[in-house]
């Protein structure tokens, strides 16, 4: 392709449009496509955050559940609602691409989201409003009534399924790989797109949950059910611009080839010359719009997978590509683990934190605030910390590592790792005074409201910001960047599928403390009378599993190794800040041919 003929402005990573063709930079893409994906993002994170911010209040209030059971309840929905992105990931990259697998889920997601609107505001569909102060002893829900509001909510996690591991992913299509400038744009795509998930948060931990505590649960969950209603035409508004990769086929499957290849030939020697692997031509890459991955020392087993043995089963014989695609997932895993404590720390600003929140005064002359709602501190310090990293600490750092991104994705999550331990550190301290205040006051039996302003919760739901802003933003862009590119959906999911699986570890840790504190006749650490509690010792007990967790990280990232860059737009970047200029790689060049 030559600059004369003007063909130099078709990507170059295989993105095309909605019928299969070629798309130009200038015509497509870029910052203006992704203007559409990120105002979606606000409102629909205004309408989850909405619902789940304050659904244990809902479900302690109106449906009558007690400490325990209500935290694990609303730990085991944000669960599964951040697992079922692997399933629509699955779907995406193997069969109707990431467009057409999230219209099709969101369309699902505001279908729940109605239904639950209407469960919260019939009558018949709740129980009898009850005045007791232990809400065990009041009447319980129907099994119709539950069945109804769990169903809806269990839709949502359908819906978001589809949603969530396409839309990021989406966004970060609209940037080549091949072209430093656009290559530059998608490093900072993920610090402002997580600033677009937290300004939606923002409102939905102030103005939502204002009007669910104030004026009534209906227009509560009935506002962010419009909202997503008009994210969705937001989004679709947006098709004319946005470019799309099409669907590779099953990830699953190939990573199984690959496994099952290598096993079946486990007495089979690995030749020293990887060129003497089996391999497609560089060229039958290209006409695909997909890109050849060089054999790599690491997990060396697995390269038996394409060893030729005179078989052409697939299931026999796979392209060094295909094995190194499957490497990359699987290097993953571990710091896959590692980001499940963290997530299980986040769980508890909408749990045990917002429980702590409903024991203290929170008067402000004649406003209330709803407890809930400090979660908007958790979005406000997050915001101001990304707009710092991205416009000050970046710059700063690149001048002294001359590296594009200021500092390593797994260092950047590293620095997020260390404060959750100073997090529950200081959110055990700050339980032990309250716990003081409340003995001190004689409100420990009757768990009445202890005589300290909320605002002594701030500093944990503060550096919980900061947290996310070095640990969740890396960890989106670590899992998206280091995933194979015929394998990015899936990729993506890792993200939230340390969410899911935090959140249940959360539920696991929760009611396994519960249990164990109350053996042999102890009090227990966590009752439905949180001034009678010790989470004192519960977040001290986090904080122990953090620094563990810490550690753990350490080991592991010593010996992981980043995968190699498709394109040598890093390295452009990168010879911009030390003044030179890299020559471009044989592949890339073979793509603009």
């Amino acid at each position: 392709m030559t600059l004369e003929n003007g063909d130099d402005d078709y990507t170059q990573d295989g993105t095309v449009d909605l019928k299969g063709n070629p798309v130009r930079r200038s015509k497509r893409g870029g910052w203006t496509a992704c203007s559409f994906v990120v105002v979606y993002e606000v409102f629909e994170r205004m309408a989850y955050y909405g619902i789940s911010s304050n659904l244990i209040i809902y479900l302690t209030e109106k449906l009558h559940q007690g400490t325990v059971s209500s935290a694990n309840n609303v730990t085991n929905w944000v669960g599964t609602i951040w697992m079922t992105p692997i399933l629509g990931a699955y779907v995406a990259d193997a069969h109707l691409g990431r467009y057409l697998t999230f219209v099709i889920a969101s369309a699902i997601y505001l279908f729940g989201m109605s239904l639950l609107t209407l469960a919260v505001s019939v009558p018949g569909l709740k129980p009898p409003h009850c005045v007791e102060s232990d809400v065990t002893d009041c009447k319980k829900a129907s099994t119709l009534q539950l069945a109804i509001f769990y169903g809806a909510l269990y839709t949502l996690t359908v819906g978001t399924g589809g949603t969530k591991p396409n839309i990021s992913t989406i966004g970060a299509d609209q940037f080549d790989d091949f072209d430093p400038k656009e290559k530059g744009h998608k490093l900072s795509f993920f610090n402002w797109w997580m600033f677009s998930i937290f300004f939606g948060t923002l409102f939905a931990n102030t103005i939502l949950v204002y009007i669910q505590d104030n004026v009534g649960w209906t227009l509560g969950y009935g506002l962010p059910t419009a909202g997503l209603a008009i994210s969705i035409m937001i989004f679709l508004a947006g098709t004319p611009f946005y470019r799309h990769k099409v669907p590779s086929g099953s990830p699953f499957t190939r990573m199984a080839k690959v496994i099952v290849a290598a096993l079946r030939k486990w007495n089979t020697p690995i030749p020293n010359d990887p060129k003497e692997l089996y391999e497609l031509d560089l060229e039958e890459y290209a006409k695909k719009g997909k890109f050849r991955i060089d054999s790599t020392p690491t997990l060396r087993f697995l390269n038996k997978a394409c060893v030729k043995t005179g078989s052409k089963d697939p299931w026999m014989l796979c392209s060094v590509t295909q094995v190194e695609e499957t490497k990359q997932m699987l290097r993953m895993l571990p710091i896959l683990i590692v980001t499940f404590l963290p997530t299980t720390m986040v769980a508890q600003v909408n749990t045990l934190f917002v429980k702590q929140g409903t024991t203290l005064d929170r008067g402000i002359g004649n406003f209330r605030i709803p407890p809930a709602s400090l979660a908007g501190f958790v979005t406000i310090s997050m915001l101001i910390s990304v707009a710092i990293y991205d416009r000050f600490f970046v710059p700063t750092m690149r001048r002294l590592t001359k590296n594009p991104r200021g500092i390593s994705l797994l260092q950047r999550m590293g620095i997020g790792l260390v404060i959750h331990i100073f997090i529950m550190m200081i959110a055990s301290l700050i339980e032990r005074r309250r716990l003081g205040a409340a003995k001190d006051h004689g409100v420990v039996e009757s768990g009445g409201q202890v005589p300290l302003s909320i605002f002594i919760l701030l500093p944990q739901f503060v550096l919980m910001g900061t947290a996310d802003a070095f640990l969740d933003v890396a960890k989106i862009e670590f899992f998206y960047d280091q995933a194979p590119e015929s394998m990015k959906s899936l990729g993506t999911s890792y993200s939230m599928t340390s969410i899911g699986i935090g959140n249940f570890f959360s539920s696991f840790l929760l009611s396994t403390v519960s249990r164990i504190t109350k053996k042999h006749g102890h009090h227990g650490w966590i009752l439905n009378n949180i001034n009678a509690s010790h989470l004192d010792y519960y977040y001290a007990f986090f904080a122990i599993l953090n620094l563990l967790n810490f550690v753990f990280f350490l080991v592991i990232t010593k010996y992981y190794v980043y995968k190699a860059e498709v394109s040598d737009s890093m390295e452009v970047l990168e010879g911009q800040l030390r003044g030179m200029a890299p020559a471009a790689t044989d592949q890339e060049e073979s793509r603009r041919r």
